[in-house]
């Protein structure tokens, strides 16, 4: 028997489910559906999710999973970034926990839930590709994917009960790699279906003792909710009442909640946000605010006394100490980019935070350690209430000869209201490719994306697989010989 939820769900047409509503609202997604300002940001988020990717191809994670895809697979139709095919599957996984590594990707901020839309860039660019798809099909099937997971953010948190922002993430997938691989909505209804029952993750992912599956758990699934997206398109059949049926996502999960697809559009890309500095997404106003007090005043480290922080209540629980656990225990790459101490007392350090941040031995650096223990993050209720239209913080640094230096900021470049251009996706991408690619080569991708729309899916997967970990010179191989 259906389960009712009152009010709170709003059926439209009453002889189809909810999953069949969205998989109709799939199938019908076309790129003239896009407004002109959502292309151009879904044209900088495949650039900086590019930048991110190859930008990780050194990553220990990301070399274990390629090691696996390798000896299990190491064929396939599809391209894996850095060179090699594989399976779309397992292309999906790999290239996807490239774009996630550095946790330097874009994020989609709403009031009880936040998600990385690009996690879905690797598997919905994998089933293009399988598909023969063009670049235009690949746009607008990621389009679909983020408006997905940000409208089950906006409508359907999970956070609180529990699960992982990757669990919207499944649905997502399903829909965009449905779509790229040209299902109708009937199959893509099952799609959607098996993807949203299987997948559910638990957010002990991103608490307490951080590990490596942090930033493998989306492509986890996405590599996996593109292989059951493929079992439907041969005809295997789901729980088409995955959403409000008995123990159904609502049941289970989420409760609730009332979301119209015949309403939607697909510019949700528009309200996404990008990283000015690799590190969690909520720090980032306050770490542009310590960079701006460090160089206004020409702060030391070595002349810091103190710092305190005040914030809106989700960055203290996530990464300021609060309920996600002690963020001044750090030891490894994922401790280190969620612990807003730690963030806080490099980027005094260094002036910067970039992946070279994250290297085990500046993590383990005696001067960072110290100055992190300095470093105290409050919850401000007023903050909290602006948050998430804006991202407000407060810096207050005292020095050792009593001067007490400070800042406050609504948001940061890269936020929604400012800095989200096509010029500064190109220095980004520049800044994190150059050392696994020419200059030639990346000149040739910003132009291939710029003009996707245009071309075949394989014109940018083709360059993709010509970057690369740099090559070992002679003077290299002798000295380790």
């Amino acid at each position: 028997m259906r389960r009712k939820w009152g009010n709170k769900v709003s059926v439209g047409q009453s002889h189809l489910t909810l999953v069949e509503q969205m998989a109709r609202f799939a199938s019908r997604a076309s790129w003239d559906n896009i407004s002109d300002a959502a292309r151009e940001q879904l044209k900088i988020r495949v650039l900086d999710s590019l930048g991110c990717a190859l930008g990780a191809l050194e990553g220990e994670p990301v070399r274990l999973v390629r090691s696996q895809v390798t000896e299990f697979d190491g064929s396939g139709p599809c391209t894996l970034f850095g060179g090699g095919s594989a399976t779309p599957d397992r292309a999906a996984l790999y290239n996807s926990a490239l774009v996630r590594y550095l946790d330097f990707n874009d994020r989609y901020l709403a009031p009880g839930e936040t998600c990385h839309p690009s996690d879905n860039l690797g598997a919905v660019l994998a089933a293009a590709e399988y598909a023969g798809a063009s670049g235009r099909d690949f746009l607008t099937a990621l389009a679909l994917a983020y408006q997905v997971q940000c409208r089950l953010s906006d409508v359907a948190p999970v956070r609180e009960a529990g699960f992982d922002h990757v669990t919207q993430g499944a649905y997502a997938v399903a829909a965009g790699t449905a779509r790229a691989l040209g299902l109708d909505a009937a199959r893509t209804a099952h799609a959607i279906a098996i993807a949203g029952t299987a997948f559910n993750a638990l957010r002990v992912t991103r608490t307490g003792r951080l590990s490596h599956w942090k930033g493998l758990a989306a492509p986890n699934v996405a590599g996996a909710a593109l292989r059951t997206t493929l079992l439907a398109g041969r005809g295997i059949t789901g729980p088409l009442e995955v959403f409000e049926g008995d123990k159904g996502f609502m049941d289970a999960v989420a409760g609730g909640f009332e979301l119209n697809w015949q309403a939607e559009d697909l510019d949700r890309v528009v309200r996404t946000i990008l990283k000015r500095y690799n590190a969690e997404i909520h720090s980032q106003s306050v770490l542009d605010t310590v960079l701006t007090i460090r160089a206004r005043e020409g702060v030391a480290a070595a002349d810091v006394m103190r710092v305190d922080v005040d914030v809106f209540d989700v960055a203290y629980r996530i990464i300021g100490g609060g309920e996600e656990g002690d963020k001044t225990v750090v030891h490894t790459k994922e401790e280190a980019d969620h612990s807003l101490p730690y963030l806080v007392a490099v980027a005094l350090l260094d002036g910067q935070v970039m992946p070279e941040q994250f290297r085990p031995d500046r993590i383990r650096g005696t001067d960072v350690q110290e100055l992190l223990r300095r470093v105290t993050v409050r919850p401000d209720e007023a903050f909290s209430r602006r948050f998430p239209s804006e991202m407000p913080c407060r810096v207050r640094i005292t020095l050792r000869d009593g001067r007490v230096v400070a800042a406050e900021q609504a948001d940061y470049p890269g936020f929604v209201t400012r800095g989200r251009t096509w010029e500064a996706a190109q220095a980004k991408f520049a800044d994190l490719a150059a050392p696994y690619s020419t200059p030639a080569l990346r000149e040739r991708i910003q132009a291939t994306v710029s003009d996707l729309e245009r071309v075949p899916v394989t014109a940018l997967t083709h360059l993709l697989a010509s970057a690369g970990l740099p090559r070992v010179t002679t003077t290299t191989k002798q000295a380790t010989a």
